[in-house]
């Protein structure tokens, strides 16, 4: 059983998410650039018909470091990212080449525009106070403050509030 919630990290969960819906107001009031979210539809076989894979679109969002802020207000944690460029033909090159050619067309065939950047395979963050006391996710609270941990060790964690400073200067 989770420990119970403190009033301190009450009040930096509620600061979490003012400042992600500030930073949200702000980079829409900028008109920031924004990056397309899509949502990966794998090829599929019904009866004889045979569809190829897709990414679809799913939104836009601003990225953020490891964070991607979705014009809607929604947090993700970033995944995995591509160009919406066609592809030449198949070379028969490494593995990991073949298959960013595969992830440039599924983009394409989203109906991206061309060159438009597309992320894919990011995860929801949970902003309610127990999953950020928790701390097993980008976002989190701890004594009392609001966090967001910026690499993978546990302790490579940085102040939001000047992390998102700092990420929505760059756009």
């Amino acid at each position: 059983m989770p420990a119970p919630e403190s009033p301190t990290d009450d009040q930096a969960a509620a600061s979490l998410r003012a400042l992600v819906e500030r930073a949200a107001s702000d980079l829409a009031a900028r008109d920031a650039r924004t990056e397309a979210l899509a949502r990966y539809k794998p090829a599929r076989r019904i009866v004889v018909v045979k569809t190829v894979e897709s990414l679809e679109p799913a939104g836009r969002a601003w990225r953020l470091g490891v964070l991607l802020l979705g014009t809607d207000g929604r947090v993700f944690e970033t995944g995995r990212i591509t160009r919406a460029v066609t592809p030449t033909r198949s070379q028969h090159l490494s593995a990991q080449v073949e298959q960013r050619k595969a992830e440039r067309r599924a983009a394409v065939r989203g109906h991206f525009a061309e060159g438009e950047v597309v992320n894919y395979g990011y995860e929801p963050v949970d902003l309610s106070t127990g999953a950020l006391q928790a701390g097993e996710q980008r976002l989190l609270v701890r004594d009392g403050r609001a966090l967001v941990r910026w690499g993978t060790a546990a302790g490579e964690v940085r102040d939001l509030a000047a992390y998102l400073a700092d990420r929505a200067e760059l756009l």
